[in-house]
């Protein structure tokens, strides 16, 4: 078994990476060494220093590779080194002192209640069918529940519990949490699910989001399918799945919901990435202090 093979099958069995963010991995690690033995001549990993990784970089920035981008390529060369580190395959990492690439982020502008209300508007004139009741309930469980992309097309039959209004929820790293399901989401389900059973639909799809044919809707359904909604009844350039996650999140926060709780709804590992969600709702805090305070009144 090669270092590399190792590797691969420390993320899946130890850390339990989805097998799209393994060959992630795998396509960055490749890309270095190839890059190793196109400049240097070197195609032993043992043989890496920090020189060319940084010359890595600087090739990598001047191709107008991100930063954002060129950090997670060298994740994934750190994580390596680290897993080689740790079997004494190499006795020094060369990225233990590296500092990241500075990145500026972006705020991720949330659609608006009445943006919200606009869009489903929309899907529920067209909720009489198993394609329409299908792609409202998408729209639905994003907006009610926050979930991811992936998260949402892996969901399957007996995950969802009508009786105790819940659903199932595999996340990042295989962790699973149980999200709760609103009555307009329920009833919406239910609809769709009466559509379902009509169809003919092999035993071995155990999926809840499907085609006609039984087949499971892809991510890349799922994003044309919210971009083509929220076009309709949004100007904001930015149409996704991941919009709907952060507006899910900011509603919350802006109706007085605990930072906390929106933390375990989201599925994240600290508070540190829920936070990033909260700049609208202090924006909105600021408004109504400003329009309240008797100080600020002229």
């Amino acid at each position: 078994m090669t270092l590399k093979e190792a590797f691969v099958r420390y993320l899946e069995a130890e850390k339990k990476y989805s097998s799209h963010t393994v060959l992630a991995y795998v396509k960055d690690i490749d890309a270095f060494m190839s890059f190793c033995k196109e400049q240097y001549e070197v195609d032993d990993v043992k043989e890496v220093s920090y020189v060319f990784i940084r010359s890595w970089i600087v090739s990598l920035v001047s191709a107008g590779i991100s930063n954002r981008s060129v950090n997670r390529k060298i994740s994934s060369l750190n994580a390596y080194f680290k897993f080689l580190l740790r079997i004494k395959a190499v006795s020094v990492n060369p990225l233990a002192k590296h500092k990241a690439l500075k990145v500026e982020r972006k705020a991720e502008v949330p659609f608006s209640e009445k943006e919200m209300e606009n869009v489903l508007e929309l899907l529920n004139e067209d909720s009489q069918t198993f394609e329409g009741s299908r792609n409202k309930l998408i729209v639905e469980l994003f907006y009610a529940t926050g979930i991811r992309r992936s998260e949402l097309i892996h969901i399957k039959l007996s995950d969802v519990d009508l009786n105790a209004k819940t659903l199932k929820v595999l996340g990042k790293r295989n962790k699973e949490r149980i999200v709760p399901l609103l009555d307009t989401v329920l009833d919406t389900l239910r609809l769709y699910l009466s559509f379902r059973e009509e169809l003919i639909i092999s035993e071995g799809e155990c999926y809840l989001l499907t085609h006609e044919t039984g087949v499971k809707v892809s991510e890349t359904f799922v994003y044309r399918l919210i971009n083509n909604y929220f076009s309709k009844a949004s100007f904001k350039v930015k149409r996704s799945p991941h919009v709907l996650r952060h507006t899910f999140a900011t509603h919350l926060l802006n109706s007085g919901a605990d930072l906390n709780s929106v933390k375990e709804l989201l599925g994240h590992a600290s508070l540190a990435s829920t936070q990033h969600y909260t700049h609208t709702s202090i924006a909105e805090l600021k408004q109504s202090y400003a329009n309240a305070h008797p100080r600020n009144k002229k």
